[in-house]
Parts: structure tokens; sequence; C-alpha cells
């Protein structure tokens, strides 16, 4: 939950009331003090995860706002580690994370402004892709399900062939529990305040599913497979109560999979 030092419910309603980019602008030097921040305990699970897929040379942290994550690729990328986000708040706040010192002796972050579904790495005529690792944390749900082509397609083209794009997915609240009600109210909150004051704040949680995840990630190109985090156990029926999707790109030539 906040923390003493996180936004107050004005703050937290102007944010609301703002477009994405400017409503992160404002949160930024509070975000970390926020439930919207990743857990370390994800994080730290999602690294003990892609450990034995790498190393990696470059990666990539798509939406990394205050630069939480970039610690994952740190650990795992022995080359370039990025971090790109639309929010130059956000950002300022990473590069202070940045300033204060990384992992020694590993990739110094650099730091980019732009938007996810146009990302500025895409690869000249003849050059290569730039990526052999993506990551993101906590951002789909500021993507409409239509978005999830042309955001997939675009992680696609900077990934070089075999390169990964690794992401944790949280199990769905069961229905009837407190969480789910939670959840369903806010998303319609969101859903009423986008109807009737603009510009749009798009945060639904409940639209980010994994069965129309996987099925996108492997018509934009991947195979597509999912691990549990051992970490955060099993709920009663047996499933992971928290998986990592990684999505592989496929050579040229060969079709994707979903496993």
């Amino acid at each position: 939950m906040f923390s003493p030092e996180g936004p107050t419910l004005r703050e937290l309603a102007v944010q609301a009331l703002s477009s994405v980019e400017h409503g992160y602008d404002l949160l930024a030097p509070k975000f970390d003090h926020t439930p919207f921040r990743t857990p370390d305990t994800i994080l730290d699970a999602v690294a003990s995860a892609l450990a034995p897929l790498g190393p990696f040379d470059d990666g990539l942290d798509l939406c990394c706002g205050t630069g939480a994550g970039l610690a994952v690729l740190e650990g795992v990328c022995r080359g370039s580690v990025t971090g790109i986000d639309i929010s130059a708040g956000m950002l300022e706040v990473a590069r202070r994370r940045a300033g204060a010192g990384g992992r020694p002796g590993g990739p110094r972050a650099a730091l980019v402004r732009g938007d996810a579904r146009a990302l500025p790495f895409a690869p000249a005529s003849g050059s290569a892709p730039a990526f052999d690792l993506v990551v993101s944390f906590g951002a789909f749900g500021h993507f409409l399900p239509g978005e999830l082509p042309g955001l997939f397609a675009q992680v696609h083209s900077v990934l070089r062939p075999g390169g990964r794009f690794a992401f944790p997915v949280v199990a769905p609240a069961r229905p009837g529990t407190r969480a789910y009600w939670a959840l369903l109210g806010f998303d319609a909150a969101m859903r009423i305040r986008n109807a009737v004051w603009k510009p749009p704040f798009v945060m639904y949680y409940r639209a980010f599913r994994l069965a129309d995840v996987r099925r996108e990630l492997a018509y934009a190109g991947f195979d597509v497979e999912t691990r549990a985090l051992p970490e955060f156990g099993r709920r009663p029926d047996g499933s992971p109560r928290c998986r990592m999707v990684v999505a592989t790109r496929t050579p040229a030539g060969r079709q994707p999979v979903s496993s």
C-alpha cells in the first residue's frame, strides 16, 4: 500500500485527470512509494529465471519508469543496458538512481524518452537489430488490447533472431474474492473517467489476458512459453501464482509456435 512518503489523495486525483504521460510526470517523485511500482520480489524472481537463459549482450527495459527494472538487465547483460519511457519525469528519477551507482563493473544504463508503440531503435536498412533481451514490468495495463499487435511488432523489430522478450504475469484474481472486486471496480472507474474526461488515462488491470497475449506474440513472430516463478508458489488448483512469459524471436524462415 501507500507509504507516508507516497502521494496524497489530491495528488492522485490530479494525476488521474491528466494524460498518461503528464500523470506520470506528476507522480514520478513519489512513484516508488506507491503500490504501482513492481515489487522487488518480482524483479528478483525474474532475474533468477532469466539467468539460465543468458548471458545476454544488449538489453532494453520497455516502459522503464523510475528504473527499478534496469537492475534486472544489469545483472544478466554483459553489453549495453537501455531504458525507454514516455514520461520525462519518470526518466529523471531513473537517471538519478543510475547516477547513484548501478552494479559495480556492470553496464551503465542509457535512458531514452520515447513511445513503446514507435520504438526509436528500429534498424535502418541493412543494419542489425539492437537488442537480444527486452523486459517489461507492470506497463501493459497502459495499452488497449487493440494496441498489442503493434506493440509486439515493435519489440520483434528491435530483437535479434533468437532474442528474448520476457515479462512477469500474475495470475488473475479469483471471481468473488476481494481482489477481484477491487480490480473490477478500478477498471470500471477508469472507463467512466475516460468516457467523461479528456485526455484519456489508459490503465486497465484486467485487459491484459494471458491467452490473448500468447496469441498476439505468436502472430508477431515469436515462439512463446511460460515459466512458473516458484518463489510465489501455486494456487489451490495447482496453477502458478506468477509466471514469466518468454517470447523468443524466431529465426528467419521459421514459423512461430506457442507452447
